[in-house]
Order: C-alpha cells, then sequence, then structure tokens
C-alpha cells in the first residue's frame, strides 16, 4: 500500500490516500466527494495559517460579506473547518472546544454556500453540508494511513 502514496502527480497521491481512506472509514466517498476533498486537500496543502483562524470569526465575517465574496469565503471556512475537524483535531483540544465545533461552524457554511449559490453549486454544497461528519471521518483516516510524507508540512 505504501507504494502507492509515494508515485504520481499530488493529485493521483491525494487521490489514492482519499479513496484508500474512505474504504477504511467503511463509507468510501462517491466521485464527487471524493475529488472535492482532493480539491481542499490540493488547496490548503501548502498553507502554512491554515491552524492559525479563529474560526468561528471567520464564519461571522463571511456571513456580512455580499455576493462572490460571500460564497467564497464560506468556502474557505468551510473547507478549513474541515481540514481541522478530520486532519488536525487536537487544535481542537488545545483552544477548548470539541472537534463537533469545527464540524457545525464547516457544515453550517457550506449550508450557506449552497444558500448563496446557483443551483449546480448549490446541489455540490448542500451534498457537502449533509456529509460533513462522513468527510471528516474520511479525513480521520488518512490520518491512520501509512503515508506521512503526505501529511508533513512542506
Amino acid at each position: 500500500m505504501i507504494d502507492r502514496f509515494q508515485h504520481g502527480t499530488p493529485v493521483q497521491l491525494w487521490q489514492a490516500l482519499v479513496h484508500e481512506a474512505g474504504e477504511r472509514a467503511g463509507h468510501p466517498l462517491d466521485d464527487t466527494r471524493e475529488s472535492y476533498l482532493v480539491f481542499v486537500l490540493l488547496r490548503f496543502q501548502r498553507d502554512a495559517q491554515l491552524l492559525a483562524h479563529t474560526h468561528g470569526v471567520d464564519w461571522l465575517d463571511a456571513l456580512e460579506l455580499a455576493g462572490t465574496a460571500r460564497g467564497d469565503a464560506l468556502r474557505d471556512v468551510g473547507d478549513r473547518c474541515l481540514l481541522v475537524a478530520g486532519l488536525f483535531p487536537d487544535v481542537a483540544e488545545r483552544r477548548r472546544v470539541n472537534v463537533g465545533y469545527y464540524i457545525d461552524i464547516g457544515r453550517a457554511a457550506y449550508q450557506g454556500v449552497a444558500d448563496a449559490g446557483r443551483r449546480a453549486t448549490a446541489t455540490l454544497y448542500e451534498q457537502l453540508a449533509a456529509s460533513y461528519r462522513e468527510l471528516v471521518h474520511t479525513l480521520a483516516a488518512m490520518r491512520r494511513l501509512d503515508a506521512p510524507m503526505l501529511l508533513r508540512k512542506g
């Protein structure tokens, strides 16, 4: 298994890792959610500020925006909360909140994108909001896989 996680493009590596984690978590993701999760991992893989955000404040700030800026900001909050809840639950402990805090904010953010988006976007983000815990469980399963080269800071 480890060989599969050492060779290929970043997209191929993340996709193999997400797929394997979904299988191990007992709920493989459909292609849409798997692709979205890979997109999020690629987008934030080098974000040195990911864990520095105050997600509740970011969510409230996003709600003050309008139009595309609001949707983009809410998507970012949902994505960051997803990564923290799934990959870095120790951050929640250090901040004296539970992972459910990040799940609630992330789901609300995705639902906000769905509520404000066009039909195609709304459908995707409604699905992501509804399956947020499943996405978190998939990321948590990734932490347990033997693929440290993908989860290291770089």
